[in-house]
C-alpha cells in the first residue's frame, strides 16, 4: 500500500541509438511480444535478479503480491477487491514498471500499433507500402497506462469510442475504422488499462468492456470492428458491490481470471512503515507520536461505531501525521518571536519564509497536537447511522485509548515517580498548543528518570528542548490516562496537569 502517484505526464525522450525504421528494427533482432508476455518476462527477470518487483508497496509481501504475481505469470486480467484506502490504485499503477522501458510503435498511430503487428487496415496498408523504410517511433512505458474512475455518467464513447460525424461527412462509410474516434481503452492498446470502482459503471458500459475482454474487439453503435486489442485490463472494486447481488454483471465478473483481496496493514509495524513512507511532514514527529496515530487509525477501523463496509483509509493515518506536524509548525511560527535562534545553539535552523521573524528551532510535534485530528479528519470516517452528532466524542475516546496503549507499550516498567512527585504539593504544570518548549521545561525543572524516558522514546542522548518537551508531555498525558495524575483544560485551551486523578 502507499500513496497513489500517477505516471509522469511528461513524455520522456527516447535514446538516440534506437532503430528509426522498420528495417533497422528487424536488423536489431527485435521481436513482437504481447503486453502480457512483456509483463511475464520482466517479472521473471526481476525475480531472478532479486530486484524489487513492486517498489513502494508496503504490507503486501506475504499476502497480496504473491497472488498478483501468479495472475501476471498466468496472463490473467485481474480485479482487486478491497475497501477504500488500501493502496489498490497504487498497486495497479506500479504494474507499468514491469513493461519494457521503450517499445516501438508505428509513427502517428493513435492505437500505438507495433510495426511488426499492425491491427488497423490503414496501418497494414502503410506497412505494405513503406516496407523497411517505415518510420518507427518509440513509446516510453509511462505512456502505456490508461485509467478511468468509473462513474454512472461514463459513456461508451468515453471508454470505447464513437462515430466521428466529420469523418462521415468526408465520405467514409460506417463500419470503417477510420470513422471512429477511439476512446480510452483502444488508445491504451499495448498497455495497462485500469477501471477504478468497476461496479459503478452502468450495465451497458460493463457489456462493452465484456466484449473487449472476451473477443478483444470493440463495438460502436452496432458496428463490430475486428481490432485485436492487446491489453492488460485490471479493475478495482469494493467487495460489497462486486457480487451477483451488487452492481456487477455476472458475465463480466466471470471474465477476470483473478480476483485478489487487498487489506489494511496487518500489524502496527506495517502501519508505521506506511506512515513514514507516505507522510509529507513539515515538522519532526517523534516515533511515539507516530505510534499513537497508527494505533488510533487501527482503533477507528475496529470500532463498532464505524461502518466497516466503507473502511478507514490508510490516508487517515497519513493525514493525521501531516496534521500533527502542521500543528507543531504553527506553534513554532506563532512563538518564533520568543524562540532562541537555532544558530545560537549550533543547530540547523528551520525557516518558513513569509512574515516569520527569523529562524527558529526545528518544530517537534507533541501528543497534545493530536487532539486537532479528531475534528479535521472526521470527514474521512463513515460512522454507523446511530452515531450522528457523536463523531468527535467517539474519535476523542479512541485517540485517548491509543495514547494509553502507546504509553504502556513504550514506558512499561519505568519508575515515573519523579513525574508524579512534580505535583504532590498542589503544584500545576501547564502545557498546550501555544505553550513553548522552554516554558514547559521551566515548569518541570529537573526530573529524576527523565533521561531514561527520553531514551525509551528514541529521542536520543542529547535531545533538543523541543524533543524533551514532547517526551515530558507524553509522560504527563500517559499518567493521566492511567489514572495517576489529574488533568484539567482551561477556557483558554491550556492543559493543566496536577493532583490525583
Amino acid at each position: 500500500m502507499g500513496r497513489v502517484t500517477a505516471p509522469s505526464p511528461v513524455t520522456p525522450v527516447p535514446p538516440a541509438d534506437l532503430p528509426g525504421t522498420l528495417g533497422e528494427l528487424r536488423a536489431a533482432g527485435h521481436r513482437y511480444r504481447t503486453v502480457k508476455q512483456e509483463l511475464r518476462d520482466n517479472l521473471l527477470a526481476r525475480m531472478r535478479s532479486g530486484a524489487d518487483r513492486f517498489p513502494g508497496i508496503v504490507g503486501y509481501d506475504d499476502t497480496v503480491l504473491p497472488e498478483v504475481e501468479r495472475a501476471l505469470l498466468a496472463g490473467h486480467d485481474m480485479v482487486l477487491l478491497g475497501e477504500r484506502g488500501q493502496g489498490k490504485t497504487r498497486l495497479i499503477r506500479s504494474l507499468v514498471g514491469l513493461l519494457d522501458e521503450w517499445t516501438p510503435v508505428i509513427a502517428g498511430s493513435v492505437l500505438n500499433e507495433h510495426p511488426l503487428h499492425p491491427i488497423t487496415p490503414a496501418s497494414r496498408a502503410l506497412v505494405a507500402e513503406a516496407g523497411d523504410d517505415l518510420p518507427v517511433g518509440w513509446l516510453h512505458r509511462s505512456m502505456r497506462y490508461g485509467e478511468k474512475l468509473a462513474t454512472p455518467d461514463t459513456s461508451v464513447g468515453d471508454l470505447i469510442g464513437d462515430v466521428d460525424p466529420i469523418r462521415i461527412a468526408q465520405g467514409r462509410t460506417l463500419g470503417d475504422p477510420e470513422t471512429i474516434h477511439f476512446g480510452l481503452v483502444p488508445r491504451t492498446n499495448r498497455g495497462v488499462f485500469a477501471v477504478n470502482e468497476l461496479p459503478d459503471l452502468a450495465e451497458r458500459i460493463q457489456v462493452a468492456l465484456l466484449n473487449v475482454l472476451e473477443e478483444r474487439d470493440i463495438q460502436v453503435r452496432g458496428y463490430q470492428l475486428r481490432l485485436p486489442l492487446d491489453l492488460f485490463l485490471v479493475a478495482s472494486a469494493n467487495p460489497e458491490d462486486y457480487t451477483n447481488r451488487g452492481r456487477i454483471i455476472t458475465p463480466l465478473k466471470d471474465r477476470f481470471g483473478a480476483e485478489i483481496r487487498t487489506h489494511y496493514p496487518l500489524d502496527l509495524d506495517l502501519e508505521l512503515d506506511l506512515i513514514r513512507q507516505e507522510a509529507d511532514l513539515v515538522a519532526e514527529v517523534p516515533e511515539h507520536v507516530l505510534e499513537v496515530l497508527a494505533r488510533f487509525a487501527r482503533a477507528v477501523r475496529e470500532s463498532p461505531s464505524v461502518d466497516p463496509r466503507s473502511g478507514v483509509s490508510a490516508r487517515f493515518a497519513i493525514a493525521a501525521a501531516e496534521t500533527v506536524a502542521a500543528a507543531a509548525l504553527r506553534r513554532a511560527g506563532l512563538l518564533a518571536a520568543g524562540t532562541q535562534p537555532a544558530e545560537a545553539l549550533g543547530r540547523d535552523p528551520y525557516t518558513t519564509g513569509g512574515d516569520n521573524k527569523g529562524p527558529f528551532l526545528t518544530p517537534v510535534a507533541r501528543v497534545g497536537d493530536a487532539v486537532s485530528v479528531t475534528s479535521t479528519l472526521r470527514g474521512k470516517v463513515e460512522f454507523e447511522s446511530g452515531e450522528e452528532g457523536r463523531e468527535i466524542e467517539i474519535l476523542g475516546h479512541l485517540l485517548r485509548t491509543a495514547t494509553a496503549e502507546t504509553f504502556r507499550a513504550r514506558l512499561a516498567g519505568l519508575d515515573l515517580s519523579g513525574f508524579t512527585a512534580l505535583v504532590d504539593d498542589d503544584r500545576v504544570i501547564e502545557t498546550g498548543e501555544l505553550v513553548s518548549s522552554a516554558e514547559l521545561l521551566r515548569q518541570v525543572g529537573t526530573v529524576p528518570g527523565l533521561a531514561k524516558v527520553l531514551d525509551r522514546l528514541g529521542l536520543g542522548d542529547a535531545p533538543s528542548p523541543e524533543q524533551a518537551a514532547a517526551g515530558v508531555e507524553f509522560v504527563l498525558e500517559g499518567l493521566h490516562l492511567t489514572r495517576r495524575l489529574g488533568k484539567d483544560v482551561t477556557d483558554s485551551g491550556r492543559t493543566r496537569y496536577g493532583g490525583r486523578d
